[in-house]
C-alpha cells in the first residue's frame, strides 16, 4: 500500500486553520506568532511533512540546486571533485545533483536536459571525451544558467574555468624521467581535441625539445585512456624493433598506466629497471600497485572548492556585471617507485 504524502492542507485540517496561515508559519511569516509557528511546525514534524521543492522553486524562482555532470564518478579524481563542489555549495544553502555522461555525447547531452527540467539553479560539468557537440551547453548560457567548466573545459566560450596547468604537470613528469636517464619517452596521449591533453601532449614535446631529445611520432599514441586502451597502447610500442621500444612511459591517465603496467609484466618486462612510467591524476590505486606509481596529483579537492565558490558568486552576486574567470591550478608531481633510478 503506497503511503499518502502529506500536504499542507493535512496539517492545515488538524490544526483548524488555512493552508495559507500553515504556510506562513512554517516559513516564518512575521505576521504569525511564535506560538503558531512553533505549533505547527511541530504538528507537521508530527506527521513526517516534506515540503515540495519543485513547487517552492516555481514559487521563488530559486531551486536551491546545482548540477554537477562529470564523466565518470567511480574516478577518485572526480569523486574528490565532487566532494569539494558539495562541501562548498551547501555552506550556502545548495545541494547538487549528480549525473555522469560515460563520455557519450548523446548521453550528456541528455543528462544537462534532464538537469535544466529540474530547475536547476546553475551547472558545473566536466565534458566527455567524445563530445564535439557542444550545443547543449550553448542553450545553457543562452538561458543564463551559471555554467561552470572544470578540468576538461573550452577555450573563449565565455564562461568561468577550473582547470590545472597541465602543460607544467605534463613538463615536470616527463623532465622527470629525462633525469632518471631516460631518451626514449613515448605519451599515451588523450584525445587532442579536449584542450587539457592537449596542453599534455605539449608539455611532453617541449620537455623533450628542451633537452634536446627527437620527438618520435610512433611514441605518441592517442586513446580514451582507460585500461584496455593502456594495454593496447603498451602492446603496439612492443611490436617496434627492440632498440626502438621505449625506455620511460608518459601516461597522460592513471589508468593507462596501469593497463600498460599489466602488459609490461605479462611480457616479463621489469618496472622501473627496464621502463620507467609516470601517470596522471594521482588516482588512489597508484599508491598501492607494485610498484606504486608515480603521477601528477590534480589538485581536485582544491579544484571543487574553486567550482564551488565561482558558481556560488555567479548565483549571489546578481547585481554584478559577470566577467568569466579562469582558475589555473598547480600540479604536484608525486615520485614513487616506477619511475625511480636503481
Amino acid at each position: 500500500m503506497i503511503k499518502k504524502k502529506v500536504t499542507l492542507q493535512d496539517i492545515a485540517n488538524a490544526m483548524h486553520l488555512t493552508p495559507s496561515a500553515v504556510s506562513k508559519a512554517l516559513n516564518d511569516h512575521p505576521r504569525m506568532s511564535d506560538d503558531t509557528k512553533a505549533a505547527v511546525k511541530e504538528m507537521a514534524k508530527k506527521l513526517n511533512y516534506k515540503p515540495n521543492q519543485l513547487a517552492a522553486a516555481l514559487r521563488s524562482g530559486r531551486s536551491k540546486l546545482i548540477g554537477v555532470v562529470v564523466p565518470a564518478v567511480d574516478f577518485s579524481f572526480f569523486s574528490t571533485v565532487i566532494k569539494g563542489i558539495e562541501e562548498t555549495v551547501m555552506k550556502a544553502g545548495y545541494r547538487i545533483l549528480l549525473a555522469q555522461s560515460g563520455n557519450s555525447e548523446k548521453k550528456e547531452h541528455e543528462v544537462v536536459e534532464t538537469l535544466l527540467d529540474a530547475r536547476v539553479d546553475g551547472l558545473i560539468i566536466s565534458i566527455g571525451s567524445n563530445i564535439k557537440d557542444f550545443s547543449h551547453l550553448q542553450r545553457v548560457k543562452e538561458q543564463q544558467i551559471p555554467l561552470i567548466l572544470f578540468d576538461r573545459v573550452l577555450k573563449n566560450f565565455g564562461v568561468s574555468t577550473v582547470e590545472l596547468d597541465d602543460f607544467k604537470g605534463a613538463y615536470e613528469a616527463v623532465t622527470h624521467l629525462i633525469e632518471q636517464g631516460c631518451r626514449k619517452i613515448a605519451h599515451l596521449a588523450g584525445c587532442p581535441h579536449l584542450e587539457l591533453y592537449a596542453n599534455r601532449i605539449a608539455g611532453y614535446k617541449a620537455a623533450l625539445n628542451d633537452a634536446s631529445i627527437p620527438i618520435r611520432d610512433e611514441y605518441i599514441i592517442n586513446s580514451d585512456l582507460l585500461v584496455e586502451d593502456g594495454r593496447q597502447c603498451m602492446e603496439k610500442l612492443l611490436e617496434l624493433k627492440k632498440e626502438d621500444r621505449p625506455d620511460a612511459l608518459f601516461c597522460a591517465s592513471d589508468f593507462s598506466a596501469v593497463g600498460a603496467l599489466q602488459i609490461l609484466r605479462k611480457n616479463k618486462i621489469t618496472v622501473p629497471k627496464d621502463i620507467k612510467i609516470v601517470g596522471f591524476s594521482n588516482e588512489a590505486f597508484t599508491l598501492f600497485l607494485e610498484p606504486a606509481i608515480s603521477t601528477v596529483d590534480q589538485s581536485s579537492i582544491e579544484m571543487g572548492r574553486c567550482a564551488g565558490k565561482l558558481i556560488l558568486k555567479q548565483l549571489l552576486d546578481e547585481n554584478s556585471k559577470f566577467v568569466p574567470q579562469r582558475v589555473v591550478l598547480e600540479p604536484t608531481l608525486i615520485v614513487r617507485n616506477s619511475s625511480k633510478s636503481d
